[in-house]
């Protein structure tokens, strides 16, 4: 039993120190090097496969100096009006979400989390809530943004969100709901993109719903606060 333990705690030992190489090896990595797949997008194809459905994955990247301003504006406007201001978490937002969600007592909760917390989530875990994520998506938001920073990982964020059913990212959105690159997407379409992110495989950009049309005029309401954003 002493050895079985000792053998137990020496592998665990050497797992943690390999994941935690390899993680910080991937976060460098992928600071020059565009992700090709993210953890979602092969659960997806899965869930396609499993159900009978055609496969479908249109993921096109574009960078993000070539990308109209006008998406990742809104996206911060509506997903993290600190973003360019805090480093990885919005603990005020926190604080707010812990009391809403307190009221709520088990009922839709609210999330707080940021850009930086989402792209970390996307790009290297699952999307199964659960505390061992949370841990390990506090420790790559880290990471990013001290290894990536604020204009990596908006572009990364933009280039892989689900947009639709088997749609990531905001070239293929901007090309499948509007006929255009993101590059020419105008101010009110990058807001009905950004309106349907909370439940991409529910709404439609291009036939938004009465609720679609209020989440965007709130959008461009508050880009017009927020105005251009200084990498």
């Amino acid at each position: 039993m002493k050895k079985f333990l000792l053998r137990a705690l020496n592998f665990f030992k050497y797992f943690i120190i390999i994941y935690f190489a390899s993680s910080l090896f991937f976060v460098i990595l992928y600071k020059f090097i565009n992700p090709p797949v993210t953890p979602l997008m092969i659960i997806r194809v899965m869930e396609q496969s499993w159900s009978g459905q055609t496969i479908r994955l249109q993921h096109k990247w574009i960078d993000l100096d070539n990308m109209s301003p006008n998406l990742p504006l809104a996206v911060v406007a509506s997903e993290d009006n600190l973003f360019m201001e805090h480093s990885g978490f919005d603990f005020e937002s926190i604080e707010k979400a812990k009391e809403f969600n307190a009221k709520k007592q088990g009922k839709k909760m609210r999330g707080a989390s940021t850009i930086s917390q989402q792209t970390a989530k996307n790009v290297f875990l699952w999307p199964q809530r659960s505390w061992v994520r949370k841990g390990l998506e506090v420790y790559f938001t880290v990471l990013i943004e001290f290894v990536w920073g604020k204009k990596r990982i908006l572009e990364v964020y933009l280039n892989i969100i689900e947009t639709g059913n088997g749609i990531y990212g905001a070239e293929s959105a901007s090309q499948k709901f509007f006929g255009k690159s993101a590059s020419k997407i105008s101010r009110g379409e990058s807001a009905l993109i950004v309106a349907i992110l909370p439940n991409p495989l529910k709404w439609d950009p291009a036939s938004p719903t009465p609720y679609i049309r209020g989440r965007q005029q709130w959008i461009l309401w508050n880009m017009n606060n927020i105005g251009p954003l200084h990498y």
